[in-house]
């Protein structure tokens, strides 16, 4: 690996601190629901700590790897993920109603966390290869946009909306950063939301969750009912929680309390404190995300970075969204927080790559000797170093 520097200590902090923290909260909020379930509350906690064990290995995996040397697999990984979202769709299980997840005995893979990045890291691949050209709509913008509504769709079919859209809109971020036009960006859009929008309103299930965000009284309990649940949540909670392990919500009032409504658990059992103490660390990332995209030294790795905080913290931002109300219900996970094992995987992948760009800037200087020349005494050549 060439790394010349000091990775950023704060940015691995601060998902470490996510990770760890998860173990507890993700014990607490399924603990009722194993019990009733497996007859053992810790069933679904020794889980979730082999997946955040692999995502350690993961993580500090990525950290070794040279960015650099990834950037002409990209397209070989994101062919792939197409392949896995077309299989999904024909061999996958089905849960909910969806085909979201390929399985092999009592494991589980999720295509399209891993979709989401191969994408993204193409799609940086291909702005810093083609430069100035993606100014020019059919060499530069079109192929771009061919992958990205490829992926986009694949996802949608499964059917993930959510999913499906935060893919699109992480992908258009990453076309503004590379600089196209932006009268070609506004053209995507025009084109892209009205048949986002016709999707959207064309299955009762989700007609019927945006009537009741919006307080139709025909659907507001049937439709809402986890927000309306994560929010009494946080009510609970208050200012300091009602302490860790005594939630009420997690006793099988909240449906995936473990999962994308992990974070009210957080907000009842310590309150307001905890839950802005998860949202520091988020913000953490991605201050110092997008600091390592500004001293990155190349174009792929400063749009990579920008790629990789963006996913996190979006993310983020969503779900936290969703659990306090502001947004509809949607099933899009806390990484690092989440139960789960892909988003927890491939997140941690990212954010390791994300480190190792650290360590090739001169963010973190490693000290250096400077090359005494001539004769100097001893004490003279100590001093010759720089910080």
């Amino acid at each position: 690996m060439n790394q010349r520097n000091y990775i950023d200590s704060p940015l691995l902090f601060a998902v470490l601190t996510l990770m760890f923290l998860s173990l507890g909260v993700v014990y607490s909020a399924s603990a009722s629901w194993a019990l009733a379930k497996y007859g053992e509350s810790e069933r679904m906690l020794i889980s979730h700590a082999v997946k955040v064990f692999l995502g350690i290995i993961v993580l500090f995996t990525g950290m070794r790897i040279d960015y650099r040397k990834i950037q002409h697999l990209t397209k070989l990984a994101l062919v792939g993920a197409v392949v896995l979202l077309g299989i999904t769709l024909v061999l996958g299980g089905e849960a909910k109603g969806a085909t979201r997840w390929l399985r092999y005995s009592s494991i589980g893979f999720q295509p399209s966390e891993f979709a989401k990045y191969a994408l993204l890291f193409h799609l940086c691949a291909l702005a810093a290869v083609k430069g100035d050209c993606l100014r020019d709509f059919r060499k530069g913008f079109v192929p771009m946009v061919v992958w990205i509504v490829a992926v986009t769709v694949l996802v949608m079919l499964q059917p993930n909306f959510s999913m499906g859209m935060i893919i699109f809109l992480l992908g258009v971020v990453v076309l503004f950063v590379s600089r196209v036009k932006v009268s070609h960006l506004l053209l995507l859009f025009a084109v892209m939301i009205p048949v986002l929008a016709v999707y959207m309103l064309s299955r009762e299930y989700r007609r019927a969750r945006i009537m009741s965000f919006f307080g139709s009284e025909r659907s507001t309990h049937a439709g809402n009912y986890q927000s309306i649940q994560g929010i009494i949540g946080f009510g609970n909670g208050g200012i300091f929680g009602v302490g860790p392990g005594e939630s009420k919500q997690r006793d099988l009032f909240l449906p995936e309390s473990y999962g994308d409504f992990v974070f009210s658990i957080v907000g009842e059992e310590y309150g307001f404190i905890g839950t802005m103490f998860v949202v520091s660390l988020f913000v953490l990332i991605m201050v110092r995300g997008f600091k390592i995209a500004r001293y990155a030294e190349d174009a792929f790795g400063r749009n990579l970075a920008i790629a990789v905080t963006s996913a996190v913290t979006v993310y983020a931002l969503v779900n936290a969204c969703v659990t306090i109300g502001i947004v509809p219900t949607t099933g899009l996970p806390m990484p690092f927080v989440s139960y789960g094992g892909s988003s927890m995987v491939f997140s941690a992948f990212a954010v390791g790559l994300l480190l190792n760009i650290s360590s090739q800037t001169d963010m973190h200087p490693r000290a250096r000797e400077i090359p005494v020349v001539g004769t100097v005494d001893a004490d003279a050549a100590t001093a010759g170093k720089v910080y």
